[in-house]
């Protein structure tokens, strides 16, 4: 079922600035998206359309058939679940508890079924047992959670994460990536995230919308993103790592592959394979 629907948008700041030029896509239910650029490619401005926080200049963001107009906002704000990428900007009240309350008890939910829906949400996250903890005392992975976890209370079709990794070390980063993954997999609820980090988009994405200075200059899967290094190399961005160390050693001769891997999964599927055919084994 189509969710999103952006058809020749286009928006342009007061001060003339254009940050985004006829943008065209489609997002279905269930989906994994990235849209990757660099900084200052118009990723952030993209996502405000999404739920009414910023109207196209020109062009119609459509979600569920709604167009993100005035009279629809309401619905389309409880469709559309937005996690920013810094969780102090999310977070404001004294505890936990407060703040995955504060959206349910704007949706009119109280008694039981708030508390119910505030537990459901933290053992989603794994939060269980902070209610009373203050947010702004809590570490930079577990804020990011609780920020998560206060959207995901009020039961969206779609995350919309900006930059869902920013800040994190490397444990926190596998972390979210798993929590993600299976909040998309277990609740099927759409994901949609804006990064720079090119390392996890294989490991978060079915499809890729690559986002320079505006505009959309490549689409598709994560594999054939990936595939056009050049592009990826002009507007700033690299390849994943395990994909640029797999490039370095196909052309060193030590790996005879065109297709690079692009998760440690791969490359070890890949390297297996290699052996196999090297001592004679395989095609």
């Amino acid at each position: 079922m189509e969710l999103i629907k952006i058809a020749g948008v286009n928006y342009i700041y007061s001060d003339g600035h254009q940050a985004l030029k006829n943008i065209c896509f489609n997002i279905d239910k269930g989906e994994r998206i990235a849209i990757l650029g660099p900084n200052g490619a118009g990723k952030s401005t993209l996502f405000q359309l999404f739920n009414g926080l910023l109207q196209s200049t020109s062009g119609t963001v459509t979600i569920k058939d709604m167009p993100v107009q005035k009279e629809y906002l309401a619905e389309i704000r409880r469709i559309i679940g937005m996690v920013f990428q810094d969780p102090d900007d999310q977070l404001f009240n004294s505890s936990v508890r407060q703040e995955i309350a504060y959206g349910l008890m704007n949706m009119r939910i109280s008694g039981q079924a708030l508390e119910e829906a505030i537990a459901w949400a933290l053992e989603v996250v794994g939060m269980q047992g902070y209610e009373s903890k203050s947010p702004h005392n809590l570490s930079g992975g577990e804020k990011k959670r609780i920020a998560l976890a206060s959207v995901l209370a009020m039961k969206p079709e779609v995350l919309v994460l900006d930059e869902p990794t920013a800040a994190l070390d490397p444990r926190g980063v596998s972390n979210l990536v798993k929590l993600l993954n299976d909040i998309n997999r277990n609740l099927g609820i759409t994901l949609i995230f804006a990064t720079h980090d090119v390392d996890i988009v294989p490991l978060l994405a079915d499809r890729v919308f690559l986002l320079s200075k505006g505009e959309i200059v490549l689409a598709g899967t994560t594999a054939e993103v990936f595939s056009h290094k050049d592009i990826i190399r002009q507007i700033d961005l690299r390849l994943p790592r395990v994909a640029h160390l797999a490039e370095l050693l196909a052309r060193d001769g030590l790996l005879a592959k065109d297709n690079l891997p692009l998760t440690i999964g791969q490359a070890k599927n890949l390297l297996a394979q290699d052996a196999l055919k090297k001592a004679g084994f395989g095609d």
